[in-house]
């Protein structure tokens, strides 16, 4: 006890009271760091990341909702509206917009204009056309090809693509920036103090830092440019469209997994038109629509002034698709049994697959290229630095 006794006024002169209030104090304004600085971060990449799936989830949701509403005999508008008054929010913040603009008296179509949001440009197009057939449940499995899952390993790839793009480069090319500033310098003035010669490789990456800085950060700054459009969407892309020319459509176009998914959404499209019985130039022309790209639209036409003229849609199409693959396979598809839309399902996922593990494999061999890129800059700056010290070292040596 008596040892006990002798240690407590030890440890009360240790340990300063005041210390223990100054932690009290300054605990919440750790806490908050530690959130804004890692866990916020983190929530707002897992935003980012899931952004895009959960747009394609709310509109699966919503065609899973009007096939079982038609299946009950109940309109589109109906539906609409009859949710909206439960609040449900699972529906999400544009359904109740579209169902706003529904109770003003304006009709489906006039709303999906009003609301561009709420669903991608390709589905609402298609629905408007469902619409346009008059009835709605045959487009359903089209649309529903467009909004399909990709693999497990192309969702991995995209993934970790955008993590290194989001989180990596940015620190890597703050790291560099401030050596280039604040360190190369001092070497540089070092080596021009002690008049020594230095290696060449170490004299280029010294004369042409900002030039080697500004391609990486011109490169970043790409990257984060295709990242910002794949997150943000087609609405977004919109907004980069030139006047007079559809600079995003032509970049998809000439992207060739998104190439293949906009030859299966016309194809598609085009099959359920066709069985539905719309006059063939009509099915074109909706099936470029349905495309949502000014490119297909611009190739849909050429198809209905061919077909115009009286060339048989078979071969109409290859002003659609130079390559002549799906005038092959639209020829088989008018002699087969079942109807277009049966006879080139097969087709359609064989579209998918490759489109799918094209974009796989650009993931993966860009995020490669990145980090190869990063290392190669990071090798050459190091070992500009190690030819100033050895350089030092060696006159030092020889004095």
């Amino acid at each position: 006890m008596h040892g006990a006794i002798t240690v407590l006024p030890v440890l009360g002169q240790i340990v300063d009271p005041g210390f223990f209030v100054i932690s009290i104090l300054l605990a919440p304004l750790l806490l908050a760091a530690w959130f804004t600085g890692v866990v916020a971060p983190m929530v707002l990449l897992h935003f980012l990341f899931t952004l895009p799936m959960r747009r394609a989830e709310r509109a699966r949701l919503f065609l899973d909702l009007v096939e079982d509403a038609l299946k009950r005999g109940q309109s589109i508008e109906q539906m609409i509206l009859s949710l909206a008054r439960d609040r449900d929010r699972t529906v999400g913040m544009h359904f109740h917009l579209v169902a706003a603009y529904l109770e003003s008296g304006v009709g489906f179509n006039q709303a999906l204009d009003l609301a561009p949001q709420f669903l991608p440009p390709q589905i609402a197009a298609m629905l408007r056309a469902g619409q346009n057939l008059g009835d709605v449940r045959r487009v359903l499995p089209a649309c529903r090809e467009i909004l399909r899952d990709g693999p497990a390993g192309v969702r991995s790839a995209v993934h970790y693509m955008l993590l290194v793009i989001l989180f990596f480069s940015p620190v890597f090319v703050g790291i560099v920036s401030l050596e280039s500033v604040y360190v190369i310098p001092r070497f540089q003035d070092v080596a021009a103090g002690m008049d020594i010669t230095v290696w060449p490789l170490t004299a280029f990456v010294f004369a042409h830092t900002g030039w080697l800085m500004g391609f990486d950060v011109a490169v970043f700054a790409a990257l984060i440019f295709v990242t910002a459009l794949y997150i943000g969407g087609p609405r977004f892309a919109r907004f980069f469209q030139l006047r007079g020319f559809p600079l995003a459509d032509w970049i998809a176009w000439h992207i060739s997994w998104k190439r293949k998914r906009l030859q299966r959404t016309f194809s598609a499209m085009l099959a359920v038109l066709l069985d539905g019985g719309v006059p063939e130039a009509e099915a074109a022309r909706l099936a470029g629509d349905c495309t949502a790209n000014e490119i297909c639209r611009a190739r849909a036409g050429r198809v209905v002034a061919a077909l115009q003229q009286g060339i048989k849609m078979e071969d109409a199409v290859r002003a659609f698709d130079h390559k002549g693959e799906f005038h092959w396979r639209l020829s088989n598809a008018a002699h087969a049994r079942g109807g277009f839309a049966t006879a080139l399902r097969g087709w359609h996922e064989t579209l998918d697959a490759k489109a799918f593990q094209q974009e796989e494999a650009t993931a993966h061999t860009v995020t490669t290229g990145i980090v190869i890129l990063n290392g190669v800059l990071v090798g050459l700056i190091a070992t500009a630095m190690f030819g100033i010290l050895i350089a030092v070292l060696r006159w030092q040596l020889s004095q």
